[in-house]
């Protein structure tokens, strides 16, 4: 099993990131799967919509990419999951979301989750993905740090910037666990991955999930289902295959003025 693993940060960018993600990839994976890293440039440096859908383009076209290399699974290994609905409506391999993921594996954990962001700006985004999702009922709080993505990125390689971090998730964490919340997420890749030092991490006995294992075994999981039934995305809503020559105009069309 070959599986596509899209990072929003490039090497170039985040070299101490993707050096601990690889290794932490190579762990998760079952005998047999290759994951595959690959970024974006420019990378998501500023946390902001405009940058999400900017990015989001490049993931989709990415994702028809994989899919005509042979791959058998495709991973947007960013929170925010910009372009996830189009990514599956124009490819027929799986595409598995590190916030649907983790959310929806969540669920089966506790039942009322929350998400602490790196950024403020965050927050409406995340308030609409839930609702999206239709876990307005299950994801109930989102709390936030303040860091743009470039800049957390610095917790790599600096024990003390990490404990920083750790630190500023956990002063944010402590309120949702008062208030009711039985899960707790760190809401992006870069957290997650800095926080998976911490065997069975907790906050007052609410777990800290690291979502990069879901997402990898639920796209594992999801080429196994699609090779046994050979089932995959609904084509009657959502997911609707967009025709060929709409993905190849969407391909072709310039990516700015």
């Amino acid at each position: 099993m070959k599986i596509w693993y899209q990072s929003y940060v490039d090497y170039e960018n985040g070299k101490s990131y993707w050096d601990r993600l690889r290794p932490h990839l190579n762990d998760i994976a079952a005998p047999g799967t290759t994951i595959n890293i690959h970024g974006i440039t420019p990378f998501d440096s500023y946390a902001h919509p405009l940058v999400e859908f900017r990015c989001a383009r490049e993931m989709i076209c990415n994702a028809v990419r994989a899919e005509r290399e042979g791959y058998d699974a495709f991973i947007v290994g960013h929170f925010q999951d910009a372009g996830l609905y189009e990514a599956r409506a124009a490819v027929d391999i799986p595409v598995i979301a590190l916030g649907e993921a983790t959310m929806l594996y969540c669920c089966q954990l506790g039942q009322r989750i929350g998400i602490v962001t790196i950024n403020p700006r965050f927050i409406p985004w995340f308030h609409h993905q839930i609702g999206k999702y239709g876990l307005r009922e299950r994801v109930t709080g989102v709390h936030s740090m303040v860091f743009e993505p470039g800049q957390i990125l610095e917790a790599y390689g600096d024990d003390a910037k990490a404990e920083d971090v750790r630190r500023l998730f956990e002063e944010q964490g402590k309120p949702l666990v008062a208030q009711g919340i039985d899960v707790l997420i760190p809401g992006g890749g870069i957290p997650m991955l800095l926080f998976s030092r911490f065997h069975n991490h907790t906050i007052d006995t609410a777990p800290v999930i690291n979502g990069i294992p879901i997402a990898v075994k639920m796209a594992e999981m999801a080429v196994n289902l699609k090779q046994l039934t050979g089932q995959g995305v609904s084509r009657t809503g959502d997911y609707v295959k967009a025709p060929d020559h709409v993905i190849e105009e969407f391909l072709s069309h310039p990516k700015g003025l």
